[in-house]
């Protein structure tokens, strides 16, 4: 069955990731200026928005409201994904004293729908909700190591690798290389070519399901994810994925 679009309901939705981006309380002029739409239409969606609980008036600019937060928080709970893979994400980081995450992809960007970080003391995170460059580190190339060939192939096409670091990889060929192997070995590594000084290790999940892209993730500094780690990590991550995969196709 054909659908229409519900424009209106796009433009709420860019006006709370624009606030979510920013951070901070935003204007109804800064709203339209930053998202060229005319005043007096984000006047009427903002206001909605406010009635709804959604937002929240502060001295004359909006931030989220408290039905947001409830909703989040139920999609938190009830989501199948964060719900069966959290626990993972704990086992890893206890065992390796490494942040672990979970996250998708969304266009050229990686979204962090969860994570969990170790109690060691020196520890590298980031925020849930957090949007992070797709073409980099070993996260992209698990996300992508979903695509077929020339799924990647008309990706790459639109766009120039970033040379994140000394040693990022640039060439779109070789790029499409390492994700192949990474469907091979069915683990990413990445040597410092997104952060400097910073190796990471990631496994694309088999849910069962082409969308959304998942991967898992974990990050520590040289120091602490020497090869001996390298490879422990490895094998802790190989047999997660199984386990994670046989869940979701009992």
């Amino acid at each position: 069955m054909e659908f229409k679009k519900v424009n209106a309901l796009i433009r709420g939705f860019e006006t709370l990731e624009l606030m979510a981006r920013k951070k901070e309380p935003l204007g109804i002029s800064e709203i339209a200026a930053k998202l060229k739409m005319h005043k007096g239409t984000v006047f009427s969606m903002v206001h909605t928005l406010e009635e709804l609980g959604v937002l929240e008036n502060s001295g004359g600019k909006y931030i989220f409201g408290p039905k947001l937060y409830t909703l989040g928080k139920a999609a938190e709970k009830g989501s199948n994904l964060i719900r069966t893979v959290h626990p993972y994400l704990e086992k890893i980081s206890s065992e390796t004293n490494l942040s672990a995450f979970l996250g998708m992809r969304s266009g050229l960007r990686a979204i962090i729908l969860d994570k969990a970080d170790s109690g060691f003391n020196f520890r590298i995170s980031s925020e849930i909700g957090i949007q992070i460059p797709l073409v980099a580190g070993a996260h992209g190339k698990a996300l992508l190591s979903h695509l077929a060939d020339d799924e990647v192939d008309d990706l790459l096409s639109g766009i120039t690798l970033r040379k994140f670091t000394p040693i990022s990889c640039v060439s779109k060929a070789e790029f499409k290389q390492m994700i192949q192997q990474t469907r091979v070995d069915g683990i990413a590594w990445d040597q410092g070519e997104y952060i400097e000084g910073i190796k990471a290790l990631a496994i694309p999940l088999k849910t069962g399901k082409k969308d959304p892209q998942v991967a898992i993730w974990v990050i520590g500094v040289n120091g602490l994810l020497k090869d001996e780690e390298m490879k422990s990590c490895s094998k802790l991550m190989l047999e997660v994925g199984e386990e994670i995969r046989q869940l979701f196709a009992a």
